[in-house]
């Protein structure tokens, strides 16, 4: 074992009415890759804010060490200085600057009070080959893939002379191929001497890449495991994680035991005026009662197209074809309709298109459904509670009350308030997309049980998923999409992973 490059010895940290860390040691090795576990609100993206100076020295208590002295941090900068860079899962870059101008932003390099851009220009060209990105530094951030825009992110730690690297979810939104890239290139970064730290919610890929793990758990330091002792396996990541084994993650039901179609799409066409492309070209399917179908296929294939398009079609996309609602023929104009039709759409971006984080938990979940506790226009404040407070409990929210702020929640917590914001609006069809991404494992497992309890009870579900597990776990039929067509329809005995990227990548 090298010598620790970062030791923080018994961090505590409070928010009003909660412990957030709660006594947490935590050491990081010289030059090796270290996983950081646990399930949404366990305390590790604020560990890692107390570290990156996020929250001041003085906000917790507690003592922080890098490079064997004790650090003070009283902001990011001052966390920068000593060569420690933090990459959140929502990239914070400016998407009408350019490649070079995001990496040198902040620290710009200059000829007196000038900025020299021929030099900040070749500086950006030689950081971007150190982490493998083939693009012209003067194109626009906006331009890239999420996966590039992630490495243009790592190039910006790179260029201040990071020491230590944090990435918290970096990979929740890549793909598989933009995925690996990343976990080789942070192993090439460890081979130059550049020490990480990893917040994951996906197992596989912190079993393949981790040198040492360490699960938080309720604000608590649970365990740290080494994988060069075999320490490190699936089963006993989630035990640590959860307090508990899963041995099944998916809930356990009888397939096939449907009932009429519900939701029927003919011939569905959609053009986007803005991007002056196709996104949809003669899509049929269909979803019975009671059922759960998933549709697969690469990022951009055209998934949440369809749903969008469907849902009262928010982006104005031109549409012909036809929609059938219990076998009547629909043409949904506004969201509103969607709702009022019985259909219902959770976004993959819970944050930026489902929530509205600077309002409590009470005001979200009533939010799609104001006329059922309004009387003569205004709503009826006990009724609201009291509504929110059924959803809390059957959904098992965890929030002290229904009126904290949901920025406030964790992921997993602030997707069931998402669950609970559709499911009061009753309808018969619920279109999920992204239901897990980036929430951990015990989570999801509660959302498998909401979604399996649902279609017990007659719900209807059209599941959109990036993980290939999920959707062969949860699905009673599969559809693949590529490049906006429906590329096969698989029945759930015959459906495999093979097959499923086989039809998305033909």
């Amino acid at each position: 074992m090298n010598a620790p490059l970062l030791e923080m010895k018994n961090i505590t940290k409070e928010f009003p009415g909660v412990k957030a860390l709660d006594n947490v040691s935590f050491q990081v090795a010289q030059g090796e890759i270290h996983c950081l576990v646990g399930e949404n609100g366990a305390g590790k993206s604020t560990l890692m804010k107390v570290l990156s100076g996020v929250y001041p020295h003085g906000s917790y208590s507690g003592d922080v060490l890098f490079g064997g002295e004790v650090q003070r941090f009283n902001g990011i900068s001052d966390s920068e200085k000593v060569g420690i860079a933090i990459i959140y899962q929502e990239l914070a870059q400016f998407p009408e600057l350019t490649v070079y101008e995001n990496i040198f932003l902040g620290h710009e390099i200059k000829t007196g009070f000038l900025m020299d851009w021929n030099e900040t220009i070749k500086r950006a060209t030689e950081i971007l080959k150190k982490v493998k990105l083939d693009v012209n530094p003067a194109l626009k951030i906006k331009d890239l893939g999420v996966g590039k825009r992630q490495l243009v992110e790592i190039a910006k730690a790179l260029s201040k002379d990071v020491k230590l690297l944090i990435l918290d979810e970096p990979t929740a939104a890549l793909n598989e191929v933009d995925s690996e890239n990343l976990l080789n290139l942070l192993r090439d970064l460890k081979h130059h001497g550049v020490t990480c730290i990893l917040i994951s919610h996906k197992l596989k890929e912190v079993i393949q890449i981790a040198d040492t793990v360490t699960v938080l758990r309720d604000g608590q330091t649970i365990c740290t495991l080494s994988a060069q002792q075999g320490q490190v396996s699936e089963q006993i990541l989630i035990k640590n994680m959860v307090g508990r084994e899963i041995d099944n993650i998916y809930p356990r039901r009888e397939r096939g035991q449907t009932g009429e179609v519900v939701l029927e799409v003919r011939n569905w066409n959609a053009y986007d005026p803005n991007a002056g492309r196709a996104v949809l070209k003669d899509v049929n399917f269909n979803l019975r009662k009671g059922e759960i179908i998933g549709f697969s296929g690469l990022i951009g294939s055209g998934r949440t197209e369809l749903a969008l398009s469907i849902f009262g079609n928010p982006d104005g996309y031109h549409l012909n074809g036809e929609l059938y609602v219990k076998g009547e023929q629909k043409r949904f104009g506004h969201p509103r309709d969607a709702i009022d039709a019985g259909v219902a759409y959770a976004t993959e971006d819970r944050k930026g298109d489902g929530l509205i984080l600077i309002q409590d938990v009470k005001q979200n979940i009533t939010l799609a459904n104001l006329r059922e506790i309004a009387e003569q226009g205004v709503v009826d404040n006990n009724a609201e509670v009291k509504v929110a407070n059924e959803y809390k409990t059957s959904l098992n929210i965890k929030t002290p009350t229904v009126e904290q702020k949901v920025s406030n929640l964790s992921g997993g917590n602030q997707q069931k308030v998402c669950l609970g914001k559709w499911l009061f609006v009753k309808p018969e069809v619920l279109i999920l997309d992204e239901p897990t991404r980036g929430i951990d494992v015990g989570a999801k497992y509660e959302i498998y049980t909401i979604m399996t309890r649902l279609v017990e009870q007659g719900m209807s579900i059209i599941m959109i998923s990036s993980e290939l597990p999920e959707v062969l776990g949860m699905s009673d039929r599969v559809y693949v999409v590529a490049s906006g067509k429906i590329a096969g329809e698989l029945p759930i005995a015959e459906a495999t992973q093979e097959k499923i990227m086989h039809l998305a990548t033909n």
